[in-house]
């Protein structure tokens, strides 16, 4: 593996709330090789937004070490400030300014001379596919324009680092996937990217690496293909159509898996770890017919990510919003 580009090291971060001192970060680690995507995975509340802002030079941790190519972030926040590109959670962008206004705006923030701030802002409608919505007032473009003008204006410097804190939160499915298009190609081109996420698919399809994070701790990292084989086998899920059947098919179920049984929101969906699935499946099926217990679908799976934060948590990613 490449040297960090990134580091943290045993970062801690507390504050108070009220008379209760929450801790954000618990001795978080990271290393991410230049020109790769590193994503943090883990619900809200799990220390994802602080490491972004202690590594771009918006919070200082208790206690620990932060750098950037070398460049130590707690010393030297002006040289980070100007090698790093920054998109929050929510679009910052000024409602009464056109595409282009927002991104020329952000060019002279920089000090750019007018005309090269002219000239970079319409390089990025163009990249974004904003053409003809680039001379529009943003108050009228949808959550997926807003965020793309965002995630330009991040870009107005071509910075060799961007951090982006859940990009594509309240987007439609197809906003997402051009989102997604947009980071592959800035990653082609030599970008390393940090991202934190709560979308499961979203990690899987961008990240080399993803740092599993809870309480304030990575508590796993690796390829999403290694993060997988730490549940590793197969999964037979099923959904039943009748709520009131469920003891009866988790009964049934229970005779078939290796492990923990799982459920799904509507708790109807139930996943099970099993050895051989085409054959347990067969099985399964049949002693659910003789059970009396009637499926809407039945099928089998590899374990996915969220198997991984399951086993690792006990929870869903979706579930702790604290």
């Amino acid at each position: 593996m490449s040297a960090a580009f990134i580091e943290a090291q045993n970062l801690v971060k507390t504050y108070q709330a009220g008379k209760k001192t929450v801790t954000a970060l618990d001795g978080l680690s990271l290393s991410v090789p230049k020109g790769s995507v590193q994503a943090l995975l883990g619900p809200n509340g799990a220390g994802k937004t602080t490491t972004v802002k202690v590594l771009t030079t918006l919070t200082s941790p208790d206690s620990g070490l932060a750098r950037i190519d070398g460049i130590d972030v707690l010393e030297h926040p002006e040289q980070i400030r100007r090698m790093i590109g920054v998109s929050g959670q929510y679009a910052a962008v000024d409602e009464n300014l056109t595409g282009f206004e927002n991104l020329d705006m952000v060019g002279r923030l920089y000090h750019l001379s007018p005309a090269a701030s002219k000239a970079r802002a319409r390089e990025l409608i163009d990249m974004f596919d904003l053409v003809e919505a680039g001379d529009r007032v943003v108050k009228g473009f949808s959550g997926g324009m807003r965020r793309r003008i965002d995630l330009a204006g991040a870009l107005v410097v071509n910075p060799p680092v961007l951090f982006l804190d859940e990009p594509t939160t309240g987007l439609d499915p197809r906003s997402r996937l051009a989102l997604w298009d947009v980071i592959k190609k800035l990653v082609g081109e030599g970008t390393t990217v940090l991202l934190t996420t709560q979308y499961l698919e979203e990690a899987d399809q961008l990240a080399d690496n993803i740092a599993v994070i809870d309480e304030g701790k990575v508590i796993a990292q690796g390829t999403s293909d290694e993060l997988k084989l730490l549940v590793g086998g197969q999964r037979v899920e099923i959904t039943i159509s009748n709520l009131n059947d469920r003891g009866a098919a988790i009964s049934v179920l229970e005779r078939h898996v290796n492990g923990d049984i799982t459920f799904a929101a509507d708790e109807r969906t139930l996943v099970g770890p099993v050895d051989n699935a085409a054959k347990t499946l067969q099985a399964l099926l049949k002693d659910l017919a003789d059970a009396g217990v009637e499926l809407n679908d039945a099928g089998m799976r590899r374990p996915t990510l969220d198997d991984v934060f399951l086993q690792l948590t006990g929870h869903a990613v979706e579930e702790v919003t604290a």
